[in-house]
């Protein structure tokens, strides 16, 4: 067994569960590979940094991801109980949802299709991306050593199109449907723990709302939802008491006003609420209730909130949860921290090379992307470990001072760890390394650990 981190260790031998003894010393050198390699996140390119400690001839390690037999649920599982023990069990657990897309250059790729890009689309102008679009859920957990919340993924789907899903005989399933299934499972395998599941515009669908409503009223606010709402939503009241059990019980009550005409109506209060990038900001409120109905579907109480930001920067929204005993600056509240897991997308592309991969066949497509996302939990992890243990030590420059530590931070501290305690002890290459002085020896770690 590779000499690992001792901040490392627990975390990554957990995740042995999941494969035999021969596959997972494969796993461990790519696992290794993928954090100390710049650049593309290719098998070759992994194998090339970590020559030293993977044994073998280098076609095993191509087999790892396209014919090796071991399952992603496992890993799945085993990273979100790590990443829950940072949870209180008293508090619940805001899990921030939504989808993102990976471009992938080919022809022959499997799942590939044209998808919009919400990040360079506009309300005027829409562009499209070919790829594959992958539905992640990510637990927000506030570290001490930061100002924000960091969302980090533990499960996700990959999103077919319509003519995949035909052509493989398979009942077709929107982002939505992926999402609610993510979230089933997830609820499944924690049953003791409360859940607030955060989506976007994309995840404000009556179906994923009745879903979270059936589960709150089962298992006494186990799951709730917390995302956009329409303005001119359908609102009723609860069905009337049956005087009579002659005919057909009424579905639905009186009908209420729209969001929209009540806030025509009514006054804004002020209030602070929790904003995007961790701060806090002055905003006017104004809050309903009502049952959300939906033909066939009946009826879903929910506590909707309008937010107009006074300073005028961002525009009015329409927000709403599933749980009515909420208060609209605990929405609101709730609501802004999603925004953490679009900054994860935008990490995991620039330091863990999340649209580099070159995998084309099924078995690769639907564990390469899933392992990168994982990749930025378990880097995290182990840099909330370290810091833990041995406290935050940032680097200083006289033309920049750091406040917190970013993920890039993160990413140098863990892959300093991975070549001083594993492979400059491992590989007899680098042995000549120990004999440098301290101070040297410091100075070329942390060149060769800064992100690039």
């Amino acid at each position: 067994m590779l000499p690992l981190p001792s901040a490392a260790k627990p975390l990554l031998l957990s995740f042995s569960v999941a494969f035999s003894k021969p596959t997972f010393q494969r796993a461990l050198p790519i696992l290794i590979g993928a954090i100390l390699t710049f650049g593309r996140r290719t098998v070759t390119g992994v194998l090339w940094t970590v020559r030293s400690i993977a044994p073998g001839h280098f076609s095993s390690y191509h087999r790892l991801f396209s014919r090796a037999s071991w399952s992603l649920w496992p890993l799945g599982k085993v990273l979100a109980a790590a990443v829950l023990e940072l949870v209180p069990t008293d508090q619940p657990v805001r899990v921030a949802m939504d989808d993102t897309t990976a471009q992938h250059r080919g022809k022959k790729v499997y799942g590939k299709a044209k998808h919009h890009d919400a990040v360079r689309s506009s309300h005027t102008h829409t562009v499209w991306k070919w790829g594959h679009k992958w539905v992640v859920l990510s637990i927000l957990i506030k570290f001490p050593f930061a100002a924000r919340p960091w969302a980090l993924p533990v499960l996700c789907a990959l999103y077919r199109s319509e003519e995949q899903n035909r052509s493989e005989s398979r009942r077709h399933k929107t982002p939505a449907q992926l999402a609610r299934q993510l979230m089933a499972v997830l609820i499944h395998w924690f049953p003791q723990r409360k859940f607030v599941f955060l989506g976007d515009g994309g995840y404000a669908s009556h179906e994923l709302a009745r879903f979270c409503h059936r589960r709150r009223r089962r298992y006494r606010g186990h799951a709730t939802l917390v995302s956009r709402f329409h303005p001119d939503a359908n609102l009723h009241d609860p069905p009337p008491r049956r005087a009579k059990k002659v005919g057909r019980p009424r579905v639905k009550g009186r009908k209420r006003l729209s969001p929209r005409r009540v806030v025509e109506k009514n006054r804004a209060r002020q209030a602070t609420v929790d904003w995007y990038g961790g701060s806090t900001r002055r905003v006017e409120l104004i809050s309903g209730c009502g049952q959300w109905y939906k033909g066939g579907q009946g009826l879903v109480p929910v506590r909707w909130v309008h937010v107009h930001d006074i300073e005028g920067t961002h525009r009015d929204d329409w927000i709403y949860s599933t749980d009515p005993t909420m208060t609209a600056s605990q929405i609101v509240s709730l609501f802004t921290g999603r925004w953490n897991i679009e900054t994860t997308f935008q990490e995991i592309r620039s330091h863990l090379g999340f649209e580099t991969t070159r995998q084309r066949v099924v078995r690769s497509v639907l564990r390469t992307a899933p392992c990168l996302l994982g990749l930025f939990s378990v880097v995290s992890l182990i840099y909330a470990r370290h810091v833990k243990r041995r406290g935050v030590a940032l680097p200083q420059t006289p033309w920049y001072v750091k406040s917190e530590p970013t993920f890039a931070d993160a990413m140098a501290t863990v892959r300093q760890l991975f070549w001083s305690e594993t492979i400059l002890v491992q590989s007899p290459a680098h042995r000549a390394m120990t004999k440098l002085p301290p101070g040297l020896r410091r100075i070329l770690l942390e060149h060769r650990s800064l992100v690039a």
